[in-house]
């Protein structure tokens, strides 16, 4: 609450453009009622970015640019944000909404999770019950993902790793069962979502 005005500010992660606008309709939609619904995205990340926002109806320039300027400077890419504002009968001036629409993406950001698009491949592995608690740490080893276990006269798995990490898994693999076992890759996605911090950083 800012001087009987209330702001809401509300983020998604967006990979498009057309994504973004999806969010800010749905956004507009929610909040049919509000006096402004106010935008920013990035699209993109680093030095390929598509950037855009919007006072939505705000004095020029105090709105829909110091929230983009907070996203920017968060560092974050394919984020699209939405400050919603009820007005509460008190003008805020060119100042006070500056602070008002930055502070309120601050807010936003700080209880957001980040995450991270890395390449991956989602593997599936049929394994004797003896293997099974061994085959699981050395996934874990891995920074591996069990997707799915199903138990019948095997146990089959279904493993999800980073691209980098799953040669090292399949060596790790074939020395404990002796050459017999090998997972088959049945999955592979370009931009899959990590939450930031799962992976070592790759120097």
């Amino acid at each position: 609450m800012v001087v009987n005005s209330r702001f809401i500010a509300t983020l998604a992660p967006t990979f498009s453009v057309e994504d973004a606008r999806e969010f800010i309709s749905q956004i507009k939609a929610e909040f049919a009622d509000a006096t402004h619904n106010v935008p920013a995205f990035i699209i993109g990340y680093g030095a390929s970015v598509i950037t855009h926002s919007s006072d939505d109806g705000e004095p020029s320039g105090t709105a829909g640019r110091p929230a983009l300027a907070v996203l920017k400077g968060s560092g974050l890419g394919d984020v699209t944000v939405v400050v919603t504002r009820y007005f509460g009968g008190t003008k805020l001036g060119t100042g006070g909404l500056v602070r008002a629409y930055g502070d309120a993406v601050k807010a936003v950001l700080e209880i957001t999770p980040v995450a991270e698009k890395v390449p991956t491949h989602t593997v599936m592995l049929a394994i004797p019950y003896t293997y099974y608690e061994q085959v699981k740490l050395l996934a874990k080893d891995h920074l591996g993902r069990v997707l799915d276990e199903d138990f019948g006269v095997d146990v089959t798995l279904t493993i999800q790793f980073a691209t980098d990490y799953l040669p090292a898994f399949q060596t790790d693999l074939s020395e404990l069962t002796r050459g017999e076992i090998q997972a088959e890759i049945i999955e592979t996605n370009p931009e899959t979502i990590f939450p930031l911090g799962t992976l070592p950083r790759q120097d």
